[in-house]
């Protein structure tokens, strides 16, 4: 995997390097979140160990932000478990996030980039997502956790 960083004029940067994952701060982020509250830190680095991870962070090299990708880096992407430290959100860093992952190069020639949200619709619509065009084509099986 090839290690990537963005940086903002401010100091703050985004980066795909896993030895900066810092997952006490992940899993507490990511327990309290409405999708997947309680969730144990054992799954939450197991997910991230199969994913793309991304964290964002401060100037001071703090973790404040994390997502992941999942993808086969040919075909299709899921972006998932976008999270902001709720005490350094609306300055930006949630669309930075996003932009630094979604307009990566390596993702460009992808058929399909999905995510789930159900309260970031206006985030994300600035970055081209929006509903699915053929709903019906679309099939979910739904686990038991």
């Amino acid at each position: 995997m090839d290690i990537w960083t963005i940086r903002r004029d401010d100091g703050f940067f985004v980066t795909n390097d896993p030895a900066r994952l810092d997952f006490d701060f992940i899993h507490a982020g990511l327990t309290s979140s409405y999708w997947s509250p309680g969730i144990s830190r054992e799954k939450v680095e197991k997910a991230a160990r199969h994913s793309v991870a991304i964290g964002l962070y401060d100037f001071n090299c703090f973790q404040i932000g994390y997502c992941r990708v999942v993808t086969d880096h040919t075909h299709f992407a899921y972006l998932a478990d976008v999270w902001v430290d709720p005490r350094r959100r609306g300055g930006g860093l949630g669309t930075f996030l996003v932009d630094s992952v979604v307009n990566q190069p390596e993702w460009h020639h992808l058929r399909r980039f999905l995510l789930f949200t159900a309260d970031a619709h206006g985030l994300y619509a600035r970055f081209g997502f929006g509903a699915l065009e053929k709903p019906e084509r679309a099939m979910v099986r739904l686990g038991s956790a």
